[in-house]
């Protein structure tokens, strides 16, 4: 063989090359992954060749909860899963058009190549679908069926005016599991009374606390399932169960694709088998508080508090002291590390005694905003606060029962609430004097429709209420004859709700059919100078809504608004581009210029031509202002419940990112948030973070032994990069 010989300066522009971090490495150009000692990494083949966009799985138990990674593979097949915990690894690789490989042993710091298996047919290959692919079978009454002619006609109630609002009826079976996966799509007798007595069943999961709960909720699924007409919906499911049952298949979802093969889930079991309703990693307005600290979340059913230090994967969990039938909702950090934790009230409980309200609710001489609107209700409500500082939690008696909150930018740090109104806990003055009195505050969401320039009138005493919170001082939005003489009341609670960093205004959304969102402002001296303004989303020309029941939102640098919609929509709110905000015409459809709509990825109800018809449920908004999950900043993520992902959409790009998590399949998380442990680390010193939080944790992939996870989502240069 004849020899090479290589000059110095060929020499030394190879070692260059080599050491370039521009220049893929040699061994990765061979077909072979570097790998260090806490990683793993690999290629992953089938008989078709190297296989991209699919999903290679790592987990153990070895450590106190299990812990699971999960990363995507590069156009080439390749692999490499970072940051791994010590411990013994079983892994394997899913994606679709495939079936799961063999789980096998994964030692850290050796290469691993996999085997993938390629789907031995199509039904095989539709199993690891996400729910929204099944659930798009689901044929929906047409536009014609509308106003329903009621139980002696067409089945459907006259007061489903529309095919929107029978989607968005239908769409309640999405706020609390999964329409479309395994548990739902399959029922062993297939007809209409077997569908009837599914939706009158709820079971306690195995936790005794969840009893009474699941008795409620049980009563949730068939009242939503009597609003849309009980055997005509009965019929609609049991049409669509029975072409699944004779084989038919949804459409194939694409394998992930550009940014979103670069991944890397990091999930950690926590809790029992109850269900979370959220967590928090650090305060929301400044994404480094907390950093490398625990997560905390909420089993709203168990009224228990978890928290995780995903440093060492060790939980523990505390039962909050006095919690009304364990139903504390959500959870909210404050720059103290505080854990806040509102009491979502007896919803679920009708059967029981509830707490008192406190008197300072209703009494104008205590309080001086129950002066202007007493918040009359059948019960009281209490606020949890939890201090790391000492491990207890604190108790506040309070009139704002709610099911989301959002701390505000003043220096007091307070904490709003939507039920009722807008209402807030100042925390320095309940830090300062304990007294939840003192702390509280309201305002009505009174639109000024009488042009006076003031939404509420001094010395107003409304006095009188009726059981839908009508007010005699008020019109009320949408109901009964308009006097030009008054303002105008928005009725009903905020589900979702958020607050402007730019104007500290507070947002929410108002979630009833066809819904729209909602802006405060306290001014100076609340609540004389609180102005509400009250926006609709837009019509087409036939009168239908581009968007439909808001359900959640939140605010980015930028003061524009991002909107989760119950239809599967999104949408950008630009207040700046309204030409009317306040007066008589401004209950509603008065800024269709301000709004652009976008709708999810996925699959749309079969027989549906409305671009508001997706199958995807999104839940609750989270603007990442901080980049925490390394898409970039002020993107807007929604909770994709219904597609086992979060649904990032970048701003400038309009585009969408889908952050799926393929396992265990059943991700229904409802909330994100995000922290930055470290921003001189790169991709590893930030993350976002959302949890497993459908109310049947059993619906999950392990069935009866399925536990909620935390999940990690952190966005690296590249799928290959450590």
């Amino acid at each position: 063989m004849a020899s090479i010989r290589i000059t110095p300066i060929a020499a030394r522009t190879i070692f260059a090359l080599m050491c370039s971090s521009a220049i893929v490495p040699l061994a990765h150009a061979a077909g072979e992954v570097s790998v260090k000692p806490d990683t793993i990494g690999g290629v992953v083949t089938s008989a078709k060749g190297p296989e991209a966009g699919v999903w290679v799985i790592a987990q153990t138990s070895d450590l106190p909860t299990r812990v699971t990674k999960i990363v995507v593979t590069d156009d080439k097949g390749r692999y490499l899963i970072p940051e791994m915990p010590k411990g013994k690894y079983k892994v394997w690789v899913r994606g679709y058009g495939l079936v799961d490989s063999a789980q096998v042993d994964g030692t850290l710091g050796k290469q691993l190549d996999l085997k993938a298996v390629v789907a031995p047919n199509a039904a095989a290959a539709a199993q690891y679908y996400p729910a929204n692919y099944w659930s798009s079978m689901l044929s929906v009454p047409a536009k014609a069926e509308f106003p329903g002619t009621g139980p002696t006609g067409n089945g459907i109630p006259p007061t489903m005016k529309t095919q929107q609002q029978f989607i968005g009826q239908m769409k309640q079976c999405t706020q609390c599991h999964q329409l479309g996966d395994k548990a739902t799509r399959e029922i062993a007798i297939n007809n209409p009374e077997a569908w009837i007595d599914r939706v009158q069943m709820a079971r306690p999961n195995g936790d005794p606390a969840m009893g009474d709960q699941a008795h409620g909720y049980m009563n949730f699924m068939n009242n939503a399932f009597t609003a849309f007409g009980r055997e005509r919906a009965a019929g609609m499911f049991t049409n669509w169960t029975g072409k699944i049952t004779e084989g038919a298949l949804p459409p194939a979802p694409p394998r992930p694709q550009g940014v979103e093969r670069n991944i890397v889930l990091t999930l950690f079991g926590w809790g029992d088998k109850s269900y979370f309703h959220d967590e928090v990693a650090s305060d929301r307005r400044n994404p480094t508080i907390n950093a490398g600290g625990p997560i905390y979340g909420i089993q709203i059913l168990a009224g228990k508090f978890g928290i995780l230090d995903p440093k060492t994967a060790k939980y523990k969990e505390m039962t909050i002291p006095g919690a009304y039938d364990g139903y504390t909702h959500t959870v909210m950090m404050d720059e103290k590390k505080r854990v806040w934790m509102p009491d979502g009230g007896p919803s679920f409980q009708p059967h029981k005694t509830p707490p008192v309200r406190p008197a300072f609710c209703t009494d104008a001489a205590a309080n001086k905003y129950a002066a202007y609107f007493p918040l009359n209700g059948r019960s009281g409500n209490f606020v949890y606060v939890y201090d790391p500082a000492d491990s207890k939690i604190a108790k506040i008696d309070s009139c704002l029962g709610a099911g989301h909150v959002w701390f505000g930018y003043e220096a007091n740090t307070t904490l709003y609430f939507g039920t009722q109104g807008v209402g807030w806990i100042d925390s320095k003055v309940w830090d300062e004097t304990k007294d939840a009195n003192k702390a509280h505050g309201w305002c009505p969401l009174s639109l000024d429709t009488n042009a006076t320039g003031d939404a509420i009138k001094t010395g107003a005493k409304p006095s009188e209420v009726v059981i839908s919170g009508n007010y005699k001082e008020w019109n009320t939005l949408n109901k009964g004859e308009f006097d030009p003489k008054k303002d105008t009341l928005v009725p009903g609670g905020l589900y979702g709700i958020g607050v402007s960093p730019v104007d500290n205004s507070v947002w929410g959304g108002l979630s009833s059919y066809p819904g729209g969102v909602v802006r405060v402002d306290r001014g100076t001296n609340a609540p004389e100078t609180c102005k509400t303004e009250y926006y609709e989303p837009p019509k087409r020309p036939d009168g239908s809504y581009m968007a439909f029941q808001p359900h959640d939102l939140n605010i980015d640098t930028k003061g524009i608004a991002w909107v989760s919609f119950t239809g599967g929509q999104i949408g950008r709110f630009d207040r700046t581009k309204c030409k009317v905000m306040r007066g008589p015409q401004a209950t509603g459809q008065h800024c269709a210029e301000g709004w652009t709509i976008h709708d999810a990825p996925g699959p749309h109800f079969a027989g549906t031509d409305d671009g508001a018809a997706n199958a995807d449920e999104l839940y609750q908004t989270f603007v990442d202002r901080f980049d925490t999950f390394g898409l970039g900043k002020d993107v807007a993520t929604f909770a994709g419940s219904n597609s086992d992902s979060v649904q990032a959409f970048l701003p400038e790009e309009k585009k969408w990112v889908t952050l799926r998590v393929p396992y265990p399949m059943g991700f229904f998380t409802r909330w994100m948030d995000g922290r930055i442990d470290d921003a001189n680390a790169g991709w590893k010193g930030r993350a976002g973070y959302a949890t497993y939080s459908s109310v049947t944790p059993f619906h999950q992939e392990e069935g009866d032994e399925s536990k909620p996870e935390l999940v990690k989502f952190q966005v690296r240069p590249n799928p290959l990069a450590d």
